[in-house]
């Protein structure tokens, strides 16, 4: 538990040693698993303030949904549109990936009210520097131009899944 815990301190400060290291470490999957779940639960648990009890299994399962979505779009942009020299299909890491979902922890201080839409905002712009800092390292580039590009494209994705769960948003009884 303690090098999940320095993995998301390092992911959360955008230490690239961090996210090679987690490429690196086939037995990391469970990590960055636990990391995407931890910050979508975070996501829903920021939520109860406006949409009650129920709204956090709603809102945990829009953030988890949106977020393997940027990363299955990242990763695709990553290794199909726009590759590296260097960049290998087979050995891009989706741990790097899950990695930069450790600022969405913060998520869970939306429960505060008067803090919610700036956390939220906040936490949104530092896991897409995270990801790029993930895409550029696990998809071996050179240059962070790369990994801004491919994360630029699949960003929005995200964005609309989190917007379509908002819209879609009622209060759940209980």
């Amino acid at each position: 538990m303690k090098s999940f815990v320095r993995r998301a301190l390092g992911a959360a400060r955008l230490d690239a040693e961090t996210y090679e290291e987690v490429e690196a470490d086939v037995s990391a999957n469970a990590q960055a698993a636990l990391m995407v779940t931890l910050s979508a639960v975070a996501a829903g648990l920021g939520s109860i303030d406006n949409h009650g009890a129920g709204g956090v299994l709603w809102y945990t399962l829009a953030a988890l949904f949106s977020w393997y979505l940027w990363a299955a779009i990242a990763y695709w942009i990553g290794t199909r549109l726009l590759p590296g020299a260097h960049t290998e299909r087979i050995t891009a890491s989706c741990c790097a990936r899950s990695l930069s979902s450790a600022p969405g922890l913060l998520r869970i201080f939306a429960l505060y009210p008067p803090l919610a839409l700036l956390v939220f905002l906040l936490s949104t712009a530092w896991m897409l520097v995270a990801m790029v800092v993930a895409v550029r390292q696990a998809l071996d580039y050179c240059t962070t131009a790369r990994a801004i590009a491919v994360c630029a494209l699949g960003f929005p994705f995200y964005a609309i899944g989190l917007a379509l769960s908002l819209a879609a948003a009622r209060p759940w009884p209980m």
